[in-house]
């Protein structure tokens, strides 16, 4: 495919592409192109409204028979906290229902936080053993907020080295409110792999649309790495592909 401008940023690629079909197939061939390299290993996935348009290009290949995700293992980012997994909201029911019902990832072989867990402290546990244990993490999917978190590593003073169980901020709730019918409704806490968690992934993958993310992105591929955007510490993995639209790109192609 042609993109529509490809930057070099040391250790990130950058590819801005014109509308949501375009990114979604831009995503879709790097999240193939590591699958080929490693069709068994880990891969670790993402939910939200962003990535829905790569798993969309992800189904398609599937269903004409050119993509096949049997022998991976798949991870997930983070698991709202505590919710029921049947719940309409909850990421084990968006990852199902978005992707996972839809091609041949073996449900043996998903890991999703169990937000019913009665500790989540020890689940936290189990989650972090079960990522550092994988021998091949291959790529790891993800968004971004608006305040710069991936997964749900909220502003703070340190990178959180582990999966950990956190407190969501105001704006993350208020953000995810319009899929709830009530603010009132949204969980204020969650289950997330932590930084040091993700950056252990041989490659990562971020996805970002529309203008409400143009600063942050900017700021975490081209700004001072804190932990107070957790998402500037892209800027020390060793393999990043980001992919934007010309929205989100806006104010990362302003300053450089």
């Amino acid at each position: 495919m042609t993109t529509a401008q490809r930057i070099d940023l040391n250790n990130i690629t950058v590819y801005v592409e014109e509308g949501l079909d375009a990114v979604g197939e831009r995503a879709a061939e790097v999240f193939c192109a590591a699958l080929d390299e490693a069709p068994t290993a880990s891969f670790g996935f993402a939910t939200g409204s962003t990535p829905v348009c790569m798993y969309q290009d992800l189904i398609k290949r599937y269903n004409a028979g050119t993509l096949d995700m049997s022998g991976i293992k798949a991870f997930n980012l983070d698991e709202y906290y505590p919710i029921q997994k049947t719940n309409d909201q909850s990421y084990e029911y968006f990852m199902s229902t978005e992707l996972f019902n839809h091609v041949n990832v073996d449900p043996a072989n998903r890991d999703i936080p169990n937000g019913e867990a009665a500790d989540p402290e020890a689940e936290c546990a189990r989650y972090e053993a079960a990522v550092r244990a994988t021998d091949n993490y291959k790529l790891q999917i993800l968004g971004i907020g608006e305040n710069g978190h991936i997964g749900f590593n909220e502003p703070t003073d340190t990178f959180p080295a582990k999966t950990n169980h956190v407190d969501l901020t105001a704006s993350t709730i208020e953000a995810n409110a319009r899929f709830f019918d009530s603010i009132d409704d949204v969980p204020t806490q969650a289950l997330t792999m932590g930084v040091g968690t993700i950056m252990q992934a041989e490659k990562i993958l971020l996805i970002a649309t529309g203008p409400k993310k143009s600063q942050i992105i900017a700021d975490c591929l081209v700004g001072g790495i804190t932990p107070h955007v957790a998402g500037s510490a892209l800027q020390l993995h060793r393999d990043v592909t980001v992919v934007l639209d010309a929205d989100a790109a806006q104010e990362l192609l302003a300053r450089l």
